[in-house]
């Protein structure tokens, strides 16, 4: 989207409710995914404004977790169960992403790799690089 076409006044009441700024704590980079989950919740499309919102706000997480979880030559499925343990997420709260309990258990027991599609599931589900999982 160009930046132009968002509306700056409802940009900035965004920018105000949400405070994204550099991450440098984990509780930082906590409230920052909480913040993008709400999002993620809406029953709706979102606006030009929450969409550039949005994207800052993965940049930000993203720069974050790249630098401090070195998961960048982790296998994919090892990529996988850190961000979960770090999450404190369970199998089945993956069901979203991956369609089923058991293509999830597949997965992560290394029956089944992770498909290109899942791939990008999980990257915008955790806010990370989709070539973690790659």
């Amino acid at each position: 989207m160009a930046v132009n076409t968002i509306n700056e006044a409802a940009y900035g009441k965004l920018l105000a409710r949400t405070l994204p700024r550099v991450i440098e704590t984990e509780a930082e980079n906590e409230r920052m995914i909480a913040e993008l989950e709400k999002f993620d919740m809406l029953a709706r499309p979102l606006t030009p404004e929450e969409h550039e919102l949005t994207q800052l706000m993965t940049l930000l997480v993203r720069q974050f977790e790249e630098a401090h979880y070195a998961l960048g030559h982790a296998e994919p499925v090892e990529a996988l169960r850190v961000l979960m343990e770090d999450r404190k997420l369970r199998q089945r709260d993956l069901i979203p992403v991956f369609g089923s309990s058991s293509v999830v258990s597949d997965v992560l027991n290394g029956k089944r790799s992770i498909s290109k599609a899942h791939a990008r599931k999980l990257a915008e589900f955790f806010h990370v690089s989709v070539s973690l999982f790659i």
